[in-house]
């Protein structure tokens, strides 16, 4: 093993949104920062795929295999590099609502209270949008939570064939919005991503070291197991040992919990920070299901996404338990979800020529509905050998379901409106679910809470059993938020990074 000579602040694990926040953060403040990723920087033709080539090779997976809830292996989408899943987010960046912070009651039962509320997120929200460019509206969403000011930047500029359609779903009753937008302006990469306004800003400061191809193995604690006295990582076939005074992970919902499950030890025989077994447990993946709408003028297939759609959000005429988020799902040719999850077309894509995939896209108009689901204990994250297990069995099924096909009423009547000519009736709406692979809107393997009993984190990250040990990424969520959570990742790791850099300012020399 060899062992680094350098004795940081802070380790930080991982380079996604909210690793990368957490070290520009810490790194602005003067601290001595280590972050490690897994992978490297992704090349820029990876970075912006638009075409056919996006249904035809598995891009986006890492060369390892899972194993999901049937016991058979898959092969997960997880990006590892630096931004982490952020190079194929999307870029759109909302809030979550007020009412999500005290706990929703869903249909199948009542999601837990944060014990954060809106109020401890508003500034860090602020922040985070300011830091990521995001380009919006204030007041276009009839649901949008309160804040201070209009989005520094305007909406993005939609496909003219969308405006037309924009108007006539507000004819039939529904109020879409110019979704925020993360954007960067750069001509050679301009969605905006955790590598853009976390790691490069990061890089800037002579206190951060950024090491990639660093896979971190384990986590190494003192004789009492009280605190991470070293963070093991491969770096070409070789152990690596690197050591600082504060520890953060943030290697996502999936990793974060393996990595803590694979530092298991005398003193945490069933996986460090885990005296409450909650550790891998309660499993959340938004819901997710793409609806294929058919064009009447053509398109690019290459565009960014657009509208989202909240009147659903609270429930509609008939329920008055909350449903979820419609959103548009930008150009077939560059949304790495949707060739994920093509509706009922995986083995039609695999076959069709490159230019019956170009035909398809060029009439097609995608939207994703969204839901959320509620933390279940069996829904976990285990180790099988070397190798993840994945337990996973959604629920919130019939409010999804309901949400799916509200929206298709909504598309029918719009099809039937003669003063739309951008879109036409077809016998059905192609949908198809985002599978277990896809990972990139997993939470809560990590829960964070007062009670050290249910819990393994508190309020501010920081674990109940190891002084030095903060997780700052989704893994810590307690619920489920009802639409892409990006942003609250990226506000409430600044929110950390804060508490962490206080601790070490604290700290006696």
């Amino acid at each position: 093993m060899i062992i680094d000579d350098r004795h940081y602040d802070v380790i930080v694990i991982g380079s996604g949104a909210a690793g990368a926040t957490v070290a520009a953060s810490l790194g602005q403040k003067g601290h001595s920062v280590l972050l490690l990723e897994r992978g490297g920087p992704m090349p820029l033709a990876d970075q912006n795929v638009a075409d056919v080539e996006l249904f035809r090779k598995d891009r986006y997976h890492p060369k390892e295999q899972w194993f999901g809830t049937d016991g058979d292996p898959f092969s997960p989408q997880a990006i590892y590099a630096f931004g982490g899943n952020t190079k194929i987010w999307g870029g759109v960046l909302e809030r979550m609502r007020e009412r999500e912070f005290e706990g929703l009651h869903l249909q199948e039962g009542a999601a837990p209270a944060w014990g954060l509320n809106y109020a401890d997120l508003e500034p860090w929200y602020e922040q985070a949008e300011s830091l990521y460019r995001v380009h919006g509206r204030a007041g276009s969403d009839p649901t949008e939570p309160r804040r201070k000011a209009d989005y520094a930047q305007p909406p993005r500029s939609v496909e003219p064939f969308l405006e037309e359609l924009r108007q006539g779903l507000e004819r039939h009753g529904v109020t879409p919005y110019p979704l925020p937008l993360s954007w960067s302006d750069s001509p050679i990469d301009p969605s905006g991503d955790a590598e853009l306004f976390g790691v490069d800003p990061a890089r800037q400061f002579t206190s951060v070291t950024v090491r990639g191809g660093a896979e971190v193995t384990q986590l190494h604690v003192n004789p009492r197991g009280r605190e991470v006295k070293g963070v093991q990582a491969r770096i070409d076939g070789q152990s690596w040992l690197f050591t600082a005074h504060q520890v953060v992970l943030a290697a996502g919902a999936i990793n974060t919990a393996a990595i803590l499950l694979r530092s298991a030890n005398d003193r945490h025989p069933r996986g460090l920070a885990n005296g409450s077994d909650q550790v891998g447990r309660n499993l959340m993946k938004l819901q997710q299901t793409s609806i294929l709408q058919l064009a009447a003028v053509s398109n690019s297939g290459r565009y960014g996404r657009s509208f989202g759609i909240t009147d659903f959000l609270w429930g509609d005429s008939n329920v008055s338990f909350p449903l979820g988020a419609i959103a548009n799902g930008g150009g077939v040719l560059q949304d790495a979800l949707f060739a994920e999850s093509p509706p009922v077309l995986s083995l039609v894509t695999r076959l069709l020529p490159d230019f019956g995939l170009e035909q398809l896209a060029s009439r097609s108009i995608t939207w994703w509905a969204s839901s959320p689901v509620l933390p279940q204990p069996h829904n976990r994250i285990s180790l099988r050998g070397d190798r993840l297990q994945i337990n996973y069995v959604p629920n919130n099924r019939e409010a999804h379901d309901r949400l799916v096909y509200r929206w298709i009423d909504v598309l029918k009547a719009v099809e039937a409106d003669p003063q739309i000519q951008v879109v036409k009736a077809a016998p059905t709406h192609p949908r198809g679910e985002a599978p277990l692979s896809a990972m990139g809107y997993a939470c809560g393997t990590c829960r964070m809470g007062d009670n050290p009993a249910t819990s393994v984190v508190d309020l501010q990250g920081r674990s109940h059993e190891l002084s030095n040990l903060t997780i700052a990424d989704a893994s810590i969520f307690p619920a489920c938020p009802m639409m892409g959570f990006g942003l609250t990742i990226i506000a409430n790791a600044l929110r950390v990074a804060e508490s962490v850099s206080s601790t070490l300012s604290s700290r006696v020399p």
